[in-house]
């Protein structure tokens, strides 16, 4: 059976998640995690919380899912230890350095890969499992082909988002609002941009990032037969009352093998809703009915009332079945005993029986006062009882060891589970070369690469793999001019399309490109599956020191910073493996499997130029990325040219140049500033987040 995962933004929601049936809630705890605005947990409240959980049967998992700091990972280590001291169940990253902390710091605490590490294909799985992960939450984008072809395969379990907000661009490769607003989704702070109006003229009069909430609440059965472990609501920032609306629905349709009545999809709608609901990326169906905006309506006080009352008070909702055994013999004392469904067991013993004078004592009337459960979070579901005749037990006596006995059992099941704990060291720390960096080139488009260009010697040219197929040309004039050509790897590309690209890899192998540039663990395994060496680009979350040696351990020949650090962040990092940074270019803010194009237009003009515009004017060019999707990039180009003699004492191995709307000719002007030549300088430009911290 599916286990119902909700979230717990407070204690209060953890209560509201257990009395609704939730097999498991995930709360924060600390301040590394991806809902910090969220009122997430002291260290007593969220030990209150696990022993709330495991008395009534249900599982606490952590979220520590945000990009950590080299300062951060000591405190986020000591948080882990104190997590798994206190009987948290498994915890969830997105970082592989804190993945590589973990190991050292709470070696048998459970790990699962969060949806910010954007899994998305069984490759991306399949790199998770060789990392010690037990569980992968898939991105909310995949349809149901794609989560049945990956749960046929796993070896480790998967999860799904069922219920609850989307975000426009995939989960962990969203920066629109950490470039534009200073506030970082991958560290917590998302700003949500994307709900904001944008238009395609010069009127911001539309909501084209705006997604209705997911629902998938008519598809459970289904999600059940293809071998999901675990379906998740979304919600941490929602209040109590929605947790327990959406737990308790969706609860009660697992539990009795059936979809979730009209009724009960009407109080989903109004405990929260953005026009309504969209099950659009699990069908397949992406298109404008997907999106929506939240209306203001008056609060259903009614529902809201009656969802209090599920969890508010001293009642028990949530009641797990216990067996109670008792044995009556004369000249002994009383035995009664408990067992729960987990194998739990507790035994307590009471006064001895005595001889009875009028009414004997029966098995009947111990199976009547043992089977009074009320008050407590266990149910029971049957009583046997041995009890020799002619014995005499008051029933208060009766009570009392039934009283103890679920006392007994209560505390069997908060037992602390015996675990491993180490100290966290961060190891070797490498010195920063001192060697002035190199310049490498990036282009979306292989007409970008002009012999001028690669006149001026750049270090290495990263060619998207679907361009190098389609211009060989392109590839054969780099090594003309002794450039190295490394294949640029989409960020996403489902299992479906796995085909294409290997298709693409192969070509570009058969023209002597050996190496890759990985954004994704996904494409990242597929290419090196196929003999190509290996570098981390941005999508892979290059934030601190570990992170740069789990690469390496991985093979990889190089990173590249998260460009959210600033850049004495960057010159701070142990470099285990050569590290490059972005200095040039409309970084990246949203990678999109809806095509906003399509859906405006009706039409896939993706090669033209299609800008969104915001409510102050500033305009984002849209692109299209591998797979027909969309990528929208800043309004400004970042321009660091003026600024290198900051950038030489990083301890860096090149500066990337990231062309994207250039035509040829601007690219050699770029280049030739970086270089030294020229005078260079966009008409709007930005330093990015390399000189102002990033929330």
């Amino acid at each position: 059976m599916l286990e119902l995962l909700a979230p717990a933004g407070s204690p209060e929601a953890v209560a509201a998640a257990v009395q609704n049936g939730a097999d498991a809630v995930y709360l924060g705890f600390g301040d590394f995690n991806a809902r910090r605005s969220a009122k997430n947990f002291t260290q007593e409240e969220a030990a209150a919380a696990v022993s709330y959980c495991h008395l009534r049967g249900s599982k606490v998992y952590l979220t520590l899912n945000t990009l950590l700091t080299d300062r951060e990972l000591p405190a986020a280590a000591r948080l882990a230890v104190q997590a798994s001291e206190m009987g948290v169940d498994a915890v969830l990253v997105q970082d592989l350095g804190v993945l590589r902390m973990l190991k050292q710091a709470a070696p048998d605490l459970e790990v699962h890969a969060s949806t910010q590490m954007t899994v998305h294909s069984l490759d991306g799985v399949l790199r998770c499992a060789d990392l010690g992960l037990k569980r992968v939450v898939l991105s909310r984008e995949l349809s149901r082909d794609q989560i049945a072809s990956i749960c046929a395969h796993s070896p480790v379990e998967i999860e799904v988002f069922v219920h609850g907000a989307l975000c426009m661009c995939y989960s962990g490769q969203c920066f629109f609002s950490s470039v534009v607003g200073g506030r970082s989704g991958n560290r917590g702070m998302c700003a949500q941009p994307c709900r904001l109006p944008y238009g395609w003229g010069n009127k911001a009069s539309e909501y084209p990032l705006s997604l209705k909430d997911m629902s998938l609440a008519g598809h459970l059965r289904e999600l059940d037969n293809l071998g999901v472990a675990c379906v998740k609501l979304e919600g941490r920032m929602k209040r109590p009352e929605y947790v327990a609306i959406a737990a308790g629905v969706y609860s009660r349709a697992i539990r009795e093998g059936r979809e979730p009545t009209r009724e009960e999809l009407e109080q989903l709608r109004q405990a929260f809703s953005r026009d309504g609901f969209t099950d659009g990326y699990f069908t397949g169906e992406k298109t404008p009915l997907m999106f929506g905006v939240r209306r203001e309506e008056a609060e259903p006080r009614e529902l809201f009332a009656l969802a209090r009352s599920t969890y508010q008070g001293e009642g028990e909702n949530r009641k797990t079945p216990v067996e109670m055994f008792a044995r009556i013999r004369a000249g002994q004392p009383a035995q009664v005993a408990a067992q729960d469904t987990f194998g739990h067991m507790a035994a307590v013993e009471g006064p001895i029986p005595e001889t009875a004078v009028r009414v004997p004592l029966t098995p009947e009337k111990i199976r009547d006062q043992l089977s009074r459960t009320g008050g407590t979070p266990f149910v029971c579901r049957q009583v046997m009882a041995q009890v020799e005749e002619g014995l005499s037990l008051p029933l208060s006596a009766l009570n009392s060891l039934r009283r103890q006995v679920l006392e007994e059992l209560g505390k069997a099941r908060l037992a602390p589970v015996s675990r491993q704990t180490g100290e966290f060291r961060p190891g070797v720390r490498y010195e920063n070369t001192r060697h002035p960096p190199a310049v490498t080139v990036s282009v979306r488009l292989a007409r970008q690469v002009s012999p001028e260009l690669l006149k001026r010697k750049p270090a290495l040219l990263y060619l998207p793999a679907g361009e190098g197929a389609a211009h060989p040309e392109a590839v054969r004039l780099a090594q003309k001019y002794g450039v190295e050509v490394a294949a640029l790897l989409p960020r996403v590309c489902w299992d479906s399309e796995r085909k294409i690209l290997d298709e693409q890899l192969c070509r570009m192998r058969e023209l002597g490109v050996t190496q890759a540039l990985a954004g994704n663990l996904g494409p990242a395994r597929q290419a090196q599956g196929l003999g190509f060496s290996l570098r981390a680009d941005y999508g892979l979350g290059v934030y601190n020191s570990q992170t740069l040696k789990e690469l390496k351990r991985l093979g990889f020949l190089s990173a590249t910073a998260s460009f959210e650090l600033k850049l004495a962040q960057i010159r701070d990092l142990s470099k285990g493996i050569p590290l490059e940074m972005i200095g040039y270019g409309r970084l990246p803010l949203m990678l999109t499997e809806h095509c906003i194009i399509h859906n405006h237009t009706g039409q896939h003009t993706c090669g033209n130029l299609n800008q969104l515009t915001d409510r102050k004017g500033e305009r984002f060019p849209v692109v299209q990325a591998f797979g027909c999707r969309n990528e929208i990039l800043n309004c400004k180009k970042l321009f660091l040219a003026d600024k290198l003699r900051d950038c030489q004492h990083l301890g860096l191995w090149a500066i990337r140049l990231m062309f994207t709307t250039e035509n040829a000719p601007e690219c050699v002007q770029v280049l030739d500033r970086y270089l030294g030549r020229g005078d260079y300088k966009p008409n709007e430009w930005t330093r990015g987040l390399y000189y102002r911290d990033v929330e």
